[in-house]
C-alpha cells in the first residue's frame, strides 16, 4: 500500500486541507526549526528514497496496465491485464466504445460517475 504524505497542519486549517481532501497535498517543510524537516520523533514521515513504489507495480491502476484508446479497434486489442483510458473523442464514438468495453468486460478509468 502506498503511503499518504501530508503537509504540516493539514488537520488545523481549511486552506491546507482540513475536511477538504483535494487540498491535502505534500509540500516540503522548509522552516529553520521545523520539526518535520528535522525528523523529530512523534511527527509524520517525509518522502524519501525508500518509499518508492516497486517496479512491478509502478504506473499501474489497480494492478492493471493503463492503455490510451482512440477507437473500437484499439479497444478490442487490449488484453486481460490492461485497463482502458478513453481519449478525447466525440459522444457517439465514446458510447460505442463503452458498449464494446462492457461486452469484452474491459474496465474504463475515465468513464465518469456511475448513477
Amino acid at each position: 500500500m502506498r503511503r499518504k504524505f501530508l503537509r504540516v497542519d493539514t488537520v488545523r486549517f481549511l486552506r491546507l486541507g482540513k475536511r477538504r481532501r483535494k487540498l491535502q497535498k505534500w509540500r516540503r517543510a522548509r522552516g529553520k526549526s521545523n520539526k518535520l524537516r528535522l525528523g523529530r520523533a512523534g511527527y509524520s514521515s517525509v518522502p524519501k528514497v525508500g518509499f518508492k513504489t516497486p517496479k512491478k507495480e509502478a504506473g499501474r491502476i489497480s494492478g492493471l496496465i493503463p492503455q490510451l484508446v482512440h477507437n473500437v479497434r484499439e479497444l478490442e486489442s487490449l488484453g486481460k491485464n490492461n485497463i482502458a483510458i478513453l481519449a478525447r473523442v466525440g459522444a457517439r464514438k465514446k458510447l460505442e466504445m463503452i458498449k464494446k468495453a462492457e461486452e469484452l468486460k474491459i474496465q474504463i478509468v475515465n468513464m465518469g460517475k456511475k448513477k
